[in-house]
């Protein structure tokens, strides 16, 4: 069992994007890369806390390598947007991608490297050594899956998702 915390945007809509993939065995979402110990989601809401929304991937690498993660990572969210996706704005939404090790290092770098070389705008994504990551508050947890009829869901989540899933389908359960 390996772990990953990558941000890019909403954590409602990270994790529904990586919700099912073929060896993730857990997603947590939480908060990461902040100045304050156990933020709450309104503290990170005031833009002062330093921490982005991100979730905490539990897999397994004989599955599913982490470049996979991050394949689907990057394509679930807009990385070349400074602190916010879409009308999300703020450094809470930030893209950023932790690194647990060398190798995670390497291979977001790597990724990233990739993904610059096919477009024309700058990967802002920050790659950051791994930081205290607290849970978020529970009602935050699987809020796709229980929430997916309100109007943020389907208009902001259900896009992401339907992009990743057509992308990656054999990625899937």
């Amino acid at each position: 069992m390996e772990e990953a915390i990558i941000g890019g945007g909403c954590f409602w809509c990270t994790e529904g994007a990586l919700k099912g993939l073929k060896g993730v065995i857990n997603i947590i979402p939480g908060y990461c890369g902040g100045n304050i110990i156990n933020p709450t989601y309104e503290q990170i809401c005031s833009k002062n806390t330093g921490h982005a929304e991100v979730v905490k991937i539990s897999f397994n690498p004989g599955i599913i390598t982490f470049k996979a993660i991050l394949e689907v990572f990057f394509t679930s969210h807009d990385p070349t947007q400074m602190n916010r996706q879409g009308n999300d704005v703020g450094p809470q939404y930030r893209s950023i991608a932790f690194y647990l090790n060398d190798e995670q290092h390497e291979d977001i770098k790597l990724v990233i490297n990739n993904l610059q070389t096919v477009t024309n705008k700058k990967i802002v994504t920050e790659v950051v050594e791994i930081r205290d990551f607290y849970e978020a508050e529970k009602y935050h947890h699987n809020y796709y899956s229980k929430n997916s009829y309100q109007p943020y869901c389907e208009m902001v989540v259900a896009p992401k998702i339907k992009k990743v899933r057509e992308k990656y389908a054999n990625l899937y359960e």
